[in-house]
């Protein structure tokens, strides 16, 4: 059997991955070797326990306040050891992550076929969001078989002269593990968590984490957040914190003592997915969240200044309304008070997967590897 090497670090990839490691599992072409590299832990180990995977390697490389630098070096060095150890005959890196690129240029190195999934989004800021739209071009110069996600994707790669021969469009894997999952209705591990979506209030649903919104553009966040849960009393705010000590301590003390904001650890994805189902409004700066709301028909609105995810805005399920505090605290307020700004964004229009992904990210590999032929591209 041919040797193929997932290999992801961070929350995000997992959730990605995991209907790809799934399918590949349930192949009679392929050994799946899934590596890990830990650039996030805790939230990376609840994802593969909730899709019952067990990773074959763990690196490990996490440390506290780690640099991309530091993720980049124990990465390469790490994956070099176990491709001399595996010699898989490709390997798979999703996204944009420092994993993925690390992934990439050390199989690269090596002379294994890259498949890159989620290939060829783009902002056309090489700097927002920062790192992951450099990485993402920088992986792409190195990728054997591009997996882009939408058409818009395709076409991003073809005006960098990728030779379309090597590219799929696949959907986006995210699809399938939201559809997979959200069905669960996965138990809250907080019970604050039940009560607030057994009340029947308005729920806003909060994830910021950006590297380049660290510092002020965050502080702002968090100001714009304590107004609102001033002015709004019967709206209840849930902001799932993330680990990184820089984000809890630009946006957290703008929200102490307010009753009507519910501030937990990270949920893990199954919890999340449920809390997302049940929100009216969300707010983020998350490139995932964007993919997995619309599905809902769910508003988000975007804490950043660009997007490489520019379908959901073209549905209008998604509104791109930056840092500022002014205009997250106005934006919010619109579409808890204005019913037809609300139904405007509130479209159960999906642009990004029906669910089938994974099946044809196996079926490209398969024609790339010599054992089969590709699916016909997703929207087709």
């Amino acid at each position: 059997m041919l040797k193929v090497m997932p290999i992801y670090g961070t929350r995000p990839e997992a959730i990605k991955m995991a209907p790809i490691v799934k399918a590949l599992q349930e192949s009679e072409h392929f050994e799946c070797i899934v590596t890990v590299t830990g650039q996030h832990r805790e939230m990376l180990d609840q994802v593969n326990d909730l899709f019952g995977i067990k990773p074959d390697h763990d690196l490990n490389i996490i440390q506290p306040r780690q640099t991309l630098n530091g993720v980049m070096t124990r990465t390469i060095e790490g994956l070099d050891k176990l491709f001399e150890e595996d010699k898989p005959d490709a390997v798979i890196v999703q996204g944009d992550t420092t994993t993925s690129t690390a992934g990439a240029i050390a199989a690269f190195y090596r002379g294994i076929p890259v498949v890159h999934a989620e290939a060829g989004l783009r902002s056309f800021d090489i700097f927002s969001p920062f790192p992951e739209e450099a990485n993402r071009k920088m992986t792409s110069q190195i990728t054997s078989l591009h997996l882009a996600p939408t058409s818009t994707s395709r076409a991003n790669l073809e005006r960098e002269a990728i030779d379309p021969k090597t590219i799929t469009v696949t959907g986006n894997t995210v699809i399938d593990a939201l559809l997979n999952v959200v069905e669960k209705k996965v138990p809250y591990s907080e019970p604050v968590l039940e009560e607030i979506e057994a009340s029947g209030k308005k729920i806003v649903l909060i994830t910021t984490h950006r590297r380049e919104n660290q510092g002020e553009a965050m502080r702002g966040v968090g100001r714009a957040l304590g107004r609102l849960a001033d002015e709004n009393p019967d709206v209840v705010f849930v902001l799932p914190a993330h680990k990184n000590p820089v984000v809890r301590e630009a946006v957290l003390p703008f929200l102490e003592g307010k009753a009507n904001v519910t501030v937990t650890e990270p949920l893990a994805y199954g919890e999340f997915t449920r809390m997302l189902a049940a929100a009216n409004v969300i707010l983020t700066d998350s490139g995932g969240v964007q993919e997995e709301a619309p599905s809902l028909g769910k508003p988000v609105l975007v804490m950043r200044e660009n997007t490489e995810r520019p379908e959901a805005l073209e549905a209008g399920t998604v509104k791109l309304i930056g840092t500022d505090e002014e205009r997250i605290f106005s934006e919010v307020s619109a579409l808890l008070h204005d019913a037809a700004a609300y139904e405007a964004m509130a479209n159960a229009v999906n642009p990004y997967g029906d669910g089938k992904a994974a099946a044809r990210t196996v079926a490209a590999i398969a024609e790339l590897l010599g054992v089969g032929e590709r699916l016909p591209d997703y929207g087709a």
